[in-house]
């Protein structure tokens, strides 16, 4: 399937920035300290993602039904801050409040 203009205002995916490298058309936003990661599509807010299923969903509602296979591509996705496909600023192994686990 041909994915060039399944988003809005179908632009391709291949623009340029400001330093004229490629910018990818959604952005994942860094890790917020109450969780969740804002994600914008074209540079229009989506709403807040606490999981990969959240932004796939809002994909799908901007006309991307099968995103799940641009997660990792940074033509299409850019993850800013944090690591991909992490939605909380927790660090492994504490518990919300900042006490070590085990």
């Amino acid at each position: 399937m041909n994915h060039e203009n399944a988003l809005p205002n179908h632009e391709s995916h291949d623009r340029t920035g400001a330093d004229d490298a490629p910018t990818a058309p959604i952005t994942v936003g860094r890790p917020a300290g109450t969780g969740g990661r804002r994600v914008t599509i074209r540079g229009r807010s989506a709403g807040i993602a606490h999981s990969d299923a959240d932004v796939v969903e809002f994909l799908r509602r901007a006309g991307l039904p099968d995103a799940w296979e641009f997660l990792d591509d940074p033509r299409w996705v850019e993850w800013q801050d944090g690591r991909p496909h992490v939605y909380d600023t927790t660090p492994p192994g504490h518990g919300d409040h900042g006490e070590v686990i085990g």
